[in-house]
């Protein structure tokens, strides 16, 4: 334990370095910050919902610019093709053959710019990438480079002109970020760094390698059996929440699968890396637990007619669940 908490504290010069960056261009977003950075040391996708103009993709970009590693942006829209990502093959007259003409799926760090902006085809090729982290480009098969992260956004789906992504589909993310307003304060200084500030440019503080290293010392960070046992009945009590004492049954069609469970953990390790620590506590758990869980519960038809959300009963199940 020792030595891992001397390598953490190594190594965090790196994620100070990280967030100092970051904040040169970005004000506030704290938690979306350290979302986007899990995400990062743990190859894991991030969805970030919110409003137009929040700064969902400044805060990508951002990320993306402190890293040496292949980023590209992909503005997702209603006439998009599954060719426009993954790429394709081009017949040449001359010589009689294909090539191939790799998409921009071929990069380390994607920004997938509104993607329920584009149709359900276009979604679900990013989403097997995702998953499978490998394409399809006629009838050769290519493995994408490693790390391969998609950083995606999206506006509220009662927004005009969208398609909503599939439940199943967006399980494949591990944390799905809700970004708010700015209070008074973050607004006036948003205000003065974009029009009265000249733009800076972030310097790029860690490459793959380390970032491979960072995720191999986030691997050894302890986690307690107890702690492991309360993991799994949080996940359970979305699924069987009267055997828990939680009177939500009828606002749960399904509950979380099991990669929620996976994810809680990893989320859980990484939060403890951001804080200097070797090891996970019950607070590490419940500070990752709602961006792990809130769209991997289904609620019903009664939660939606009563207002009931899925951060209402996440809220309800840390309540409930008796920590160790």
């Amino acid at each position: 334990m020792e030595q891992i908490k001397e390598s953490i504290e190594e190594t965090h010069f790196l994620i100070s370095s990280i967030r100092n960056e970051i904040s040169k261009e970005l004000v506030g977003q704290e938690k979306l910050v350290d979302s986007l950075l899990t995400g990062l040391l743990t190859g894991g996708h991030v969805l970030v919902e919110g409003v137009p103009g929040l700064a969902k993709t400044s805060a990508i970009k951002a990320l993306a610019s402190v890293v040496k590693a292949k980023f590209k942006r992909i503005q997702f829209t209603p006439d998009l093709l599954p060719a426009d990502l993954t790429g394709t093959e081009i017949y040449r007259p001359k010589t009689s053959d294909f090539i191939t003409r790799k998409g921009p799926l071929f990069n380390n760090i994607i920004l997938a710019d509104e993607i329920n902006r584009a149709p359900s085809k276009v979604q679900s090729a990013l989403l097997e990438a995702m998953e499978e982290k490998q394409v399809t480009i006629g009838d050769r098969t290519f493995s994408l480079p490693a790390p391969f992260l998609v950083l995606a956004t999206q506006n509220p789906i009662e927004q005009e002109g969208t398609y909503p992504l599939p439940e199943a589909q967006v399980d494949r993310f591990m944390l799905k970020v809700l970004v708010d307003y700015p209070d008074k304060t973050q607004e006036l200084e948003i205000l003065k760094k974009n029009s009265f500030q000249k733009p800076v440019e972030l310097k790029a503080v860690i490459d793959c390698d380390q970032l491979v290293a960072m995720g191999e010392l986030i691997d050894q960070v302890y986690v307690d059996e107890k702690l492991k046992e309360y993991i799994v009945d949080l996940v359970f009590s979305t699924r069987q929440p009267q055997k828990y004492g939680i009177d939500v049954a009828e606002y749960i069609d399904y509950g979380a699968s099991p990669r929620a469970t996976i994810f809680l953990a990893k989320a859980a390790r990484v939060n403890a890396f951001l804080s200097g620590r070797a090891y996970v506590t019950p607070q590490d758990i419940k500070l990752v637990g709602p961006d792990v869980l809130r769209h991997r519960i289904i609620l019903s038809f009664e939660a939606e007619a009563e207002d009931v959300s899925c951060d209402d009963i996440i809220q309800a199940v840390f309540d409930s669940v008796e920590v160790p």
